[in-house]
Order: structure tokens, then C-alpha cells, then sequence
């Protein structure tokens, strides 16, 4: 017997037909003997739907009540598992953030979790009960409703896994595994057998929807084993552990199958960034400082970072990028702190997107970003912005060219099947 989290996707709940579907297979897995719970998401597209309603009522509204909002969704389906699940014999209830509780800080529509507490849970599950639990949602010392962020489900599914000592963590998507690239963009993508952790990390940080980023930092961290499946299966279908996902596993398991690994893991892109330039800012210690000091406090994360060489000495440009959802926000903070900052122009651009190139191969070869350059440029394809890591070269480009460089980058690098 083993003690196995299942989570859900927005997709994979999308409707009465969809949650009926699930709860089929969750019940199958209690029928084998595991011990299970189950994290879910809203219903697709019901978080954008109660996120627009927060944005209508105050644009620049307090995140506390964005996540007494925005929470609902996951709250609704939870029940309505639940509910399913009894309906076709299964003991089962649902469990709200609140109830265990899951303990997160106070930074409101970005919470990280700091404690699960587990005992009524667990003793709930040994009792044969399915645990059905919100994702995305948690509370905190002063007991109020925080949210995770986009894609915070999978890190609750994460975390509750690492709680339970769970042997597994399997996260049903509506796609059967982890590509080389999204196949809706590059039919030749093939599906990875296994993905390193921090392969995986780097995929979910550039795009990949696959993953959320946490999640995968999370399951690194906790040592926690991860399997992405599909839930758009056959009523029929086997147990979990013998459908063909993708693992998530470590380098160190991975050693034995190097024949079979390539230079670059897979190609992602992301399009829910925006650009920010401010013009003209004093060439001084600590310029930097008090543009990403301010940010840093507001919880707005900066991605990519580019300074001018300064003019004369006097002025430089900064050029650097947020999360499209915190663009807003971004542009109030530098507003609110222009006279400590002193550029004399702030500028955006919403219309980018980031294309990354991604593989532990990296690390031992030379002239991968030389390649992705030379791709790019072969196509006119013009780079704003780029940056790098071990294993991840990254350049922002025009998103209506999105397509494109994600084939081109495909077929440069060997990838198509």
C-alpha cells in the first residue's frame, strides 16, 4: 500500500463530466489499497474570471481581499469532488486551506507555505477517507485567506505530499507528459520519458505550463518523487505508476541513462512578461538600488536586467521585466519613488516574450547560445534582451514572433521527433 497526493488541473475539473472522470480515477487508486489525497484547482478559466472581477472593482486593489476573491474557485471544486466521490461510493470530504491548516506568511496573492499541520488529515485518511483539498490557498498567523500565486496548486500538491510523506506526487495535466517544446506549436515535439529537477525548474521558470516553477523547487528541496500523467484517459485505465508520464528525478538517477540524453532538454516560451525601460537615469552607486529596492519591497519579481553604458558619465538606461499581471503595479512603485530613482522617461511594453533553451548538456558543450543566436538572426528575428544560467540560455523577442523561434530553435537544436 502506498500513500499517494493526486492533483488536478483547472482543465481536468473543467464541468460535471470532467470532475465524474476524476473521481473515477481516484477511486481506482483507493481501490488498489493506496491511501489518497487529492488537491484541485478552479475550474478553467474561473480564476481569470474572479481576477477580472478584483481589477473591475479597484485596479490597484489590497491583495488581501484579491485573495478572499480569488480563492473561492479552488473552494468549489473541492466540494464538488467531494460530493462525486460520495456519490459513487467513496468516503470522502473536503478539506479548506483553513482546516488543516496550511500556514503561509502574510504576502498576500504570492504566500509561500511555512507549515502543514497534518494529524487530522492523516487520521482522517487511515479511517479510509479520500482527503480532497483546495489548491492555491492557505492562512496566515492572523487567519486570513492567502493565495500561492499563478499555478499555486501544484505547490500546495508539493508540499501536502512532503507533509504526508507521501511516496508520490502524481499531477494530472491535459497533456500526457513532459515535451520538448509545446506539441500545439511544434507537432514534431517529443514527449521525455525523464527531466531532471532542475531541468524542470528551469523549463517551469521559462514558460513551460507544464510545472509551476515552486513546485518543482519545492519537490527538489523535500526530495519529493513527481509524476506528470494526463487525466484525459480511459475510463479503463491502469494505475498511475504504469501509464506513460514523465518522471521528475534527480541527476543521480538519471546517470545510468546518459546514452539516451541530448544537449538541450526542450525549448519554452513565455508571453505573461512585459518589458520596462527607464531612460536617462543618474550614473551613481546605487542607482540600481533604488529602482529595484522599491520593486523588491511591493513582492513585484524582476526577470531579465540590462544597463546601458552610461553617456558621458552621467546617465544610463535600465531595461528589465515583471510579470505582465504586476505591470500596473511596477509602473505605480517607479511613479511613486521618481524622485529618489530620477529617470527622466519610464516606458513599457507588454507585447514581448521570452524564449529559452534549456538542458543540462550545457554545462559540458560549448556554443549553444552562439547556435540559438544564429538561428534568430537567420530569420531576422531581432534580440531586446537576453540572460543565462548553467543550463538555460534566455532572449526576449517581439511575441508575434513566438512561433516562429520556438521551430526554428527546435529544429536547430535536434529536437524534432
Amino acid at each position: 500500500m502506498a500513500r499517494i497526493v493526486m492533483k488536478f488541473g483547472g482543465t481536468s475539473m473543467a464541468g460535471t463530466e470532467r470532475i465524474r472522470r476524476v473521481a473515477g480515477i481516484v477511486r481506482r487508486q483507493q481501490e488498489a489499497g493506496h491511501e489518497v489525497a487529492v488537491v484541485v484547482s478552479a475550474m478553467s478559466g474561473e480564476t481569470d474570471r474572479l481576477v477580472n472581477f478584483c481589477r473591475e472593482a479597484n485596479a490597484l486593489y489590497d491583495p488581501a481581499e484579491y485573495d478572499v476573491v480569488v480563492a473561492s474557485g479552488e473552494q468549489v471544486t473541492s466540494g464538488l469532488l467531494a460530493l462525486t466521490l460520495q456519490s459513487i461510493g467513496a468516503k470522502a470530504r473536503s478539506w479548506l486551506g483553513w482546516q488543516l491548516p496550511i500556514r503561509t506568511d502574510d504576502a498576500h496573492a504570492k504566500a509561500r507555505i511555512e507549515a502543514i499541520d497534518t494529524d487530522e488529515i492523516l487520521a482522517s485518511m487511515a479511517r479510509g477517507e479520500i482527503a480532497v483539498i483546495p489548491g492555491f490557498q492557505g492562512l496566515t498567523a492572523d487567519n486570513r485567506i492567502t493565495t500561492l500565486g499563478r499555478g499555486g496548486s501544484d505547490t500546495s500538491a508539493v508540499a501536502v505530499a512532503a507533509a504526508l510523506k507521501a511516496d508520490r506526487c502524481d499531477i494530472y495535466t491535459d497533456v500526457d507528459g513532459v515535451y520538448t517544446t509545446d506539441p500545439r506549436i511544434v507537432a514534431k515535439a517529443r514527449k521525455l520519458k525523464n527531466v531532471t529537477y532542475e531541468e524542470m525548474l528551469e523549463l517551469a521558470s521559462v514558460g513551460s505550463k507544464v510545472l509551476q516553477t515552486r513546485s518543482v523547487s519545492l519537490a527538489m528541496k523535500e526530495k519529493v518523487r513527481v509524476q506528470v500523467l494526463s487525466s484525459f484517459i480511459d475510463e479503463n485505465a491502469p494505475a498511475a505508476d504504469t501509464l506513460p508520464g514523465t518522471m521528475i528525478v534527480s541527476d543521480e538517477e538519471l546517470e545510468g541513462l546518459d546514452m539516451e540524453r541530448q544537449l538541450i532538454t526542450g525549448i519554452a516560451a513565455d508571453k505573461n512578461d512585459a518589458k520596462v525601460i527607464l531612460t536617462a537615469v543618474p550614473d551613481r552607486p546605487g542607482a540600481v538600488s533604488s529602482i529595484f529596492g522599491p520593486l523588491a519591497a511591493a513582492n513585484i519579481n524582476v526577470d531579465m536586467i540590462i544597463q546601458n553604458v552610461g553617456r558621458a558619465d552621467t546617465d544610463t538606461d535600465v531595461t528589465f521585466t515583471v510579470p505582465a499581471a504586476d505591470l500596473d503595479r511596477t509602473v505605480a512603485v517607479l511613479e511613486e519613488n521618481r524622485e529618489t530613482i530620477r529617470y527622466e522617461k519610464l516606458s513599457t511594453d507588454p507585447k514581448v516574450a521570452k524564449i529559452s533553451v534549456v538542458g543540462v548538456g550545457m554545462r559540458s558543450h560549448a556554443g549553444v547560445a552562439a547556435m540559438m543566436f544564429k538561428a534568430l538572426a537567420d530569420r531576422g528575428i531581432n534580440i531586446q534582451a537576453i540572460s543565462t544560467s548553467e543550463i538555460k540560455v534566455s532572449v526576449l523577442i517581439d511575441s508575434d514572433e513566438t512561433e516562429l523561434a520556438v521551430r526554428l530553435l527546435h529544429t536547430a537544436y535536434g529536437l524534432d521527433g
